[in-house]
């Protein structure tokens, strides 16, 4: 993917003025700060009447705006807009890139398998294939986050004062297994982020046990998870290393589908 780094780093080039503009925007990343027309001349190395002249045509499109008091600049609506288009359809597109990879999963191993994102403080299924009978595990639509793996999975990835502003006060028991204290929970994601993989062991259903891995979108923030449900009898399948792997890497087939490289 072109970034700034390999914008500055490759300016001998003869880019073009959408290459150049494209490294205008490239400058906002990842936090908007406001810049000013000379400090972008001279990070990306091209003339200053350059830098004005494409900066005229992106604010003439909403995708730059200029602050009327310190004359700097930042993304504008246009590009906020951009940005909420690829927001809006995250979640078709996940459900289209996980279902073939939870059904294979399903098919492989016998076992129920699910998609979920977190959503007002819980966990929601947005697709799923059910093992076959007898004892197959059907899926809860919705559960608080601290009893599921594939909650744990996302939550162990976010920034901590995140998290901290997300779970509060005691923590609702389901079981004997539910992780109630605050302080061993937020350990216990300590410990999942190390590792790269969640257990949900009858933590919201003392017979049913799940493991999960996140799904990550291009900043390596987690937007969801897959898991591997089965009932407490067949618990030994999700402790198999050979499984942990292949949940690991189906998640991660469907993060790239989401997000593929871009050809520099």
């Amino acid at each position: 993917m072109l970034n700034k780094k390999e914008f500055n780093e490759n300016k001998e080039l003869d880019y073009s003025s959408v290459q150049k503009a494209i490294g205008i925007l490239l400058s906002f990343v990842p936090e908007n700060k406001p810049i000013g027309t000379l400090q972008l001349s001279h990070s990306l190395g091209l003339n200053k009447s350059t830098v004005s002249r494409l900066i005229q045509v992106l604010v003439h499109f909403g995708l730059i705006q200029q602050d009327g008091e310190s004359r700097k600049y930042s993304l504008g609506r246009t590009a906020a807009l951009l940005g909420k288009a690829v927001e809006g359809s995250q979640t078709d597109r996940l459900i289209q890139f996980a279902r073939p990879e939870i059904e294979y999963l399903r098919d492989t191993l016998g076992e129920s398998v699910c998609c979920e994102v977190l959503l007002s403080g819980g966990n929601k299924i947005i697709a799923e294939a059910i093992g076959p009978p007898p004892l197959s595990v059907t899926f809860e639509e919705y559960l608080p986050m601290h009893v599921t793996s594939g909650g744990k999975a996302i939550l162990a990835f976010i920034d901590p004062e995140v998290v901290d502003s997300m779970i509060k006060g005691e923590l609702e028991k389901f079981t004997e297994n539910t992780i109630t204290d605050i302080k061993v929970f937020k350990d216990h994601l300590k410990e999942i982020k190390l590792h790269g993989i969640a257990y949900d062991h009858g933590e919201a259903n003392k017979d049913v046990h799940a493991v999960s891995a996140p799904i990550f979108n291009q900043l390596k923030e987690p937007i969801a998870a897959i898991s591997i449900c089965v009932p407490a009898s067949r618990i030994s399948k999700i402790l198999n290393n050979k499984l942990v792997d292949e949940l690991k890497q189906a998640a991660g087939r469907i993060s790239e589908h989401l997000f593929p490289p871009v050809s520099e």
